[in-house]
């Protein structure tokens, strides 16, 4: 059934009655319905997007804090950077020159990751750029910290074994200088006193009573212990390095051919045989096999002022006793 409905005419000035189908009435309020529910979807859509989601906010925050720590640990990445840069200044200019090792080339240290992909699958995210810069400085970092670990455990083997040299250069006198009567002749031309002839004397006599301790002046290993007619009961220590000493004119050997001695050690005692006219011991100090002054190889067990009168009674011209 039709509905009726009135709407007042303004030209006539009077009510006109008009019929309105059902179905125009159906097909209006869904229209409307419609137009409402679109105009709601519309508004939702407008603002959804100033309006988050409890879960987007989550993310946002998440992500805040993702770039704050980025933030943080590409400031320590920069700091770590600044400290092993210092550790390498130093390794090069100081810990590689006192060990007379070469320093490390810095293409070496700073040698860059070969291959256009490596970070290939890092790409195609929202953040690439800022993760791709974040990897590489990583990997750099952690390449020139193996460079670094594997040059510092080079200069703790470099350290190790310049120690065990330093023990092992003759650096202290054979006898004590409290047991000695004088130093009798040094390193240097001089009347021999059995040979009457000018022959260089290649090393010191130090002048002491027989049965005075000899000791060793350096870490060593003892190659020859036996008697000569020259130098009568001798000992030899090859310390390394090219280094070797002498100690001759014994009374008494305590040493053996083949023991490892130490700085300090006894290994004889003063005496007065083989080709000697009086009890002393003769000390000789060789490098490559080649004689050089002892005296300057007592520098761990003179003051300045003891070796200053050493040196100078070295130098005089005293009794010779071989």
């Amino acid at each position: 059934m039709a509905k009726v409905k009135y709407y007042y005419d303004s030209d006539t000035l009077s009510y006109r009655k008009i019929t309105v189908k059902k179905s125009d009435y159906y097909k209006k309020t869904i229209f409307g319905i419609l137009g409402v529910l679109l105009i709601a979807f519309a508004g939702f859509i407008v603002l959804s997007q100033f309006i988050m989601s409890p879960n987007e906010r989550a993310q946002k925050r998440e992500l805040e804090n993702l770039k704050l720590h980025y933030e943080l640990l590409s400031k320590r990445m920069e700091e770590s950077s600044s400290i092993l840069a210092q550790l390498q200044e130093r390794d090069n200019n100081i810990y590689r020159t006192y060990f007379e090792a070469n320093p490390i080339p810095d293409e070496q240290r700073k040698a860059s990751f070969g291959g256009v992909n490596r970070y290939k699958n890092l790409e195609g995210f929202d953040n690439s750029k800022m993760i791709k810069k974040l990897t590489k400085d990583i990997d750099v970092l952690s390449k020139q910290l193996a460079v670094q670990s594997k040059s510092l455990d080079e200069i703790v083997s470099l350290a190790k074994e310049k120690e065990k040299m330093l023990a092992s250069i003759p650096a202290i006198l054979p006898v004590k200088l409290e047991d000695m009567t004088r130093m009798a002749s040094g390193y240097k031309w001089r009347m021999h006193p059995i040979l009457k002839i000018r022959k260089f004397h290649k090393g010191m006599d130090f002048t002491a009573p027989t049965g005075t301790p000899i000791y060793a002046s350096g870490n060593g290993i003892v190659i020859r212990a036996q008697r000569s007619a020259t130098f009568g009961k001798v000992v030899y220590i090859d310390h390394g390095y090219g280094y070797k000493t002498i100690y001759a004119h014994m009374s008494k050997m305590k040493a053996r051919k083949g023991q490892k001695v130490k700085r300090g050690d006894l290994i004889g005692y003063v005496g007065n045989t083989g080709r000697s006219v009086s009890s002393h011991l003769h000390y000789e100090v060789h490098k490559n096999d080649r004689a050089l002054n002892p005296i300057n190889f007592y520098y761990g067990d003179l003051t300045p002022e003891e070796f200053a009168a050493m040196q100078k009674a070295a130098e005089e011209e005293g009794q010779s006793y071989d």
